[in-house]
């Protein structure tokens, strides 16, 4: 029988099990942040009661690494970002762990892109690499897009001539992910990841790489158990991850899917429910106090 999530009550917390948390994974848009992109208030607060008792905060994001370290400017030492769904995992400005794609295939997706934006699609690429982000439409709707999740790009007239690793595909469209994009790709489903990461993004990556091949490769290094890790999440993206922990926590706004495969429920991104459950879990003082 499927397992029904649990909505975050008094009741539904065992007090036995509070104690010994050791890892905290967190997606970031529509889990962390809120709606209109921005940090719950208390963060850093909540963030320094983890770091007294030794737990491991770690925002795993479809988000470019350069992105993620500098939300998290001033608090980052010691903090591991798993970045790129999955696919580049940094502390401390040094790379534990990648999963770089071969370039033959990026290519192919390069190029059934092309072939979809010329079709009609109003869609624009991202060739994700450890040093940079690289596309090559420039209009300003689809640059303030990137811009949000890759600090760092660049625009180039042809991406299949960058030189990089590339970690990542990422396609976003003005439509809907699930009904255009996700579709045109079809063809690379059986030999990559073709992940879709939020309302207008489509992720390609590596069959190997995913949030939750990441996470499983940080406890193994740390000795942490899935006993002894919380995650939060709210899209597709976030589903390997969430069969990493037995601590899973589904946002309110969450996709279906994502709802009926975590073990718990917790309140929205725009009600602070990351650190809302957190603070009633790990018995912390509230975000704010």
């Amino acid at each position: 029988m499927p397992y029904s999530p649990a909505p975050l009550a008094a009741d539904a917390v065992p007090a036995a099990a509070r104690a010994d948390i050791r890892l905290v994974v967190t997606d970031m848009d529509g889990t962390l942040l809120d709606d209109d992109k921005k940090a719950p208030d208390g963060l850093h607060g909540i963030l320094g009661q983890l770091r007294a008792r030794g737990v491991l905060f770690s925002p795993a994001s479809g988000r470019q690494y350069a992105t993620l370290a500098a939300e998290f400017t001033g608090v980052a030492d010691g903090m591991v970002f798993i970045a790129e769904n999955g696919t580049y995992v940094v502390r401390d400005g040094v790379e534990l762990s990648s999963d770089p794609m071969d370039r033959t295939a990026a290519d192919r997706i390069v190029a059934a892109t092309r072939r979809l934006a010329a079709g009609g699609a109003d869609v624009g690429l991202v060739l994700c690499g450890k040093r940079s982000a690289y596309v090559e439409r420039s209009d300003r709707a689809f640059l303030a897009e990137v811009g949000s999740y890759y600090l760092r790009h660049r625009v180039v007239d042809d991406v299949t001539a960058v030189e990089d690793d590339v970690i990542k595909v990422a396609l976003h469209t003005f439509g809907s992910a699930e009904t255009v994009v996700a579709p045109a790709l079809a063809e690379f489903a059986a030999t990559h990841q073709v992940v879709v990461s939020g309302a207008h993004w489509v992720d390609v990556m590596n069959r190997t790489a995913n949030k939750g091949a990441a996470v499983r490769g940080l406890q193994r290094e740390l000795g942490i158990t899935p006993a002894q890790t919380m995650v939060f999440g709210d899209y597709l993206n976030d589903l390997e991850m969430l069969d990493a922990a037995e601590w899973s926590f589904a946002m309110a706004n969450a996709h279906p899917d994502v709802v009926r495969r975590a073990r718990h429920l917790a309140p929205s991104n725009n009600e602070n429910g990351v650190l809302r459950t957190l603070a009633q879990v790990l018995e912390l003082e509230p975000a704010g106090h």
